[in-house]
Formats: C-alpha cells, structure tokens, sequence
C-alpha cells in the first residue's frame, strides 16, 4: 500500500494513476481546497475512483492525527507527499496557507511515517527552493538560502525538516525539486494554463519581465516516471547516514525563454498569440534550468518529451476540457462539440492525439 497526500491534485493524481497501473494499491487524501476549480479536482479523482485498487480520503493534513490514524488503518509502507499549498505569488496574498498546509502539514505526514514503519517518505520540494542563486543550470548543491518567496521559503524548509528526521530517526527521506511541470489536467494558476486559456480566448498573454524569463518545461509524465522511480529504488545507505536524506532535481535539462514556448503553444492550439510584456514580478526567478545529473547518476538515465510533442498533447486535452466545461454550463440539452458527451475522464489520464515522442 502506498499513501499518496494531494492525490487530487495535478502531479498527485497522475502517480496515483501510475502507481495502480503498475499493481499498487494506494490510499490517498486531498483536501480539495477552493485555490483553484474544486470541480477540476474532482474530474481527476473521477477518473481514479473507478479503478481498482484506490481508495480515497478527503481530509487536511493539517488536521491533527488523520494521517497517523490513515497509516494505522492502511499500513502504508511508502508516502509520496505532494499535498501542498502551491503557487509562487499567491504565497505574498495568503503566507498563513502556507505556514499551515506545507510546514504544519508536512510535519503530520512526516511524524506519521516516523512513527508508523514506513520504508521511503519521497515529498515535493521545488525549483523555487533556488531563488536567484547559482548560475545556470542548477545543481542540487547550488545556494538556497535566498528563496524569492514564502512559497519557495516553505519548501526548503521541508528539506531541512526531512534531513533533521532523516537523522534522529534513521528515516529514508528524498525530496524531488520539480521544475515548471505541464500537461493534461494542469493547474489553471500555471503559467501554461494562463497563456493557453488567453490565447484560445483572444486575450493578451502577459509575460513578465519583457518576455526574458525562462523555464525548465517539463511534460507531467517525466514528472511521474521520476517520483515512481525513486519511490521504488532500493534503499542503499546505511540507517542514519547522511544519504537517508537525499534531495534530486526532476526537470528537463533544457530549458525555453518564455516568448519560444508562447510559439509553441500557439501551434500546437492553432491560434495566434498576442504577447503583452510587463515588469518583473518580485517573486519570479529569471531563470530555471534543471541539472539532472545527479539524479540519472543515482538511478539512470531519464528521457524527457520533445516540448513540441508535450504541448501538442496538453493542447489536445485543453481544447476537449474547455468545450465541456461550457457544455456543463449550457446544461445537458446544448452540445456544441462533438467529443463533450464523452467526459475527459474517459478519455485517460493523459489524453492524447497519438503516440508521445521522447
């Protein structure tokens, strides 16, 4: 049994799904907070309930000892931690979601592990941890004291936490810095969800900075072939030692300036692009290239999607879950696309208009 926290989320539904379809049983909790579409939410725990093997809690983490009662009752033997509060710049108008989902929430999921036997606690961690620092690309042992927001703040607090875990109680802990993750079923506060919603609807997309930002864009399913590797991988260091506490950048190692990727997507939907330059945002990074050598060096080597190819799926799923959802508004006596009978569900949880290209 594997516990999965955020199970409804973008990343954390789609290991769920691949963790069942390699056989594991998993339970997950979510607690389906309003940050974004709660409705977005539950397509994709829609798309997992019916298979075998998942079951699902709608809890906080927060909320002392449901997770400790969750692994007394379902003997977990891994947890895979992505439940958190997410996004850089809302961390500047809420800072008290995020003291209490990723510090106060992560300490529940962790003393859960520690005190109910359980073999690997892999948690998120983030390319935000990196502020400024370091040249680029960045090396898990570039500086992290500097984050540029309380988003990135609580995260590197989450490796300190682990590590200090790792130590008094011999647990096996990896945290996994994601780098700019899209795809299917994606965050709607997400920078590719933003440019894509702007240019099917004619909007300008903004781009920060006068457009010289750029971005380590990687396609979710990396992601989750990265998070289920190393939940697998073989426990190799001895109890107590300093590698019970391993921390690995997960991102492709090319990285796209934003205005490229703007062109990209706007192929792959077909439509033109109107790009809007703004000043910098006072929690972005300029730049975020993932050096990954690290992580292959640990447990080997790892191909990532053509961003052409990513987009053209992420475009393809994008299109079907707009016209459903002005379906779902209209009611069930207006259809105005062929494919909105059939729910994005159905459609896999990564849709696709043929075969991926790595």
């Amino acid at each position: 049994m594997i516990l999965v926290t955020g199970s409804a989320g973008f990343i954390g539904a789609h290991v769920v799904h691949q963790l069942l379809s390699l056989g594991h049983q998993v339970v997950g909790i979510d607690n389906h907070n309003p940050y974004y579409d709660p409705g977005l939410k539950a397509r994709r725990l829609e798309a997992l309930t019916g298979q075998r093997g998942y079951i699902h809690v709608r809890g906080d983490i927060a909320a002392p000892g449901l997770v400790a009662a969750m692994c007394r009752q379902y003997g977990p033997k891994g947890i895979v931690h992505l439940a958190a509060q997410a996004g850089v710049r809302h961390s500047l108008v809420d800072p008290h979601a995020y003291v209490e989902s990723n510090l106060v929430g992560f300490v529940n999921v962790l003393e859960a592990a520690r005190h109910h036997a359980v073999d690997h606690f892999v948690y998120a961690s983030s390319s935000s941890v990196y502020g400024e620092g370091g040249g680029q690309p960045l090396a898990e042992d570039a500086p992290t004291d500097r984050p540029l927001s309380l988003y990135g703040a609580t995260k590197k607090a989450n490796e300190l936490i682990a590590y200090s875990y790792a130590h008094l109680y011999a647990m096996r802990c990896t945290g996994l810095r994601f780098f700019t993750v899209y795809g299917p079923w994606g965050r709607p506060d997400m920078a590719p969800m933003l440019f894509a919603n702007a240019i099917l609807d004619g909007s300008p997309v903004v781009l920060f900075n006068h457009g010289h930002n750029a971005r380590s864009f990687t396609y979710i399913d990396d992601i989750v072939d990265g998070v289920v590797r190393v939940l697998q991988s073989p426990g190799e260091a001895a109890a107590g030692q300093p590698d019970q506490a391993r921390v690995f950048n997960i991102g492709n190692p090319v990285s796209t300036p934003l205005p490229a990727f703007v062109s990209s997507l706007s192929r792959a939907l077909g439509r033109k692009a109107r790009l809007q330059f703004a000043p910098p945002a006072p929690a972005d990074a300029t730049e975020t290239t993932a050096d990954t050598r690290l992580f292959e060096a640990t447990f080997g080597p790892q191909q990532f999607t053509a961003l052409d190819a990513g987009l053209a799926r992420f475009a393809h799923w994008i299109r079907i879950e707009r016209a459903q959802r002005a379906d779902r508004r209209r009611g069930p006596r207006r259809r105005t696309y062929a494919g909105a009978a059939t729910s994005t569900c159905a459609l896999r949880m990564d849709p696709s208009p043929g075969p991926g290209t790595h």
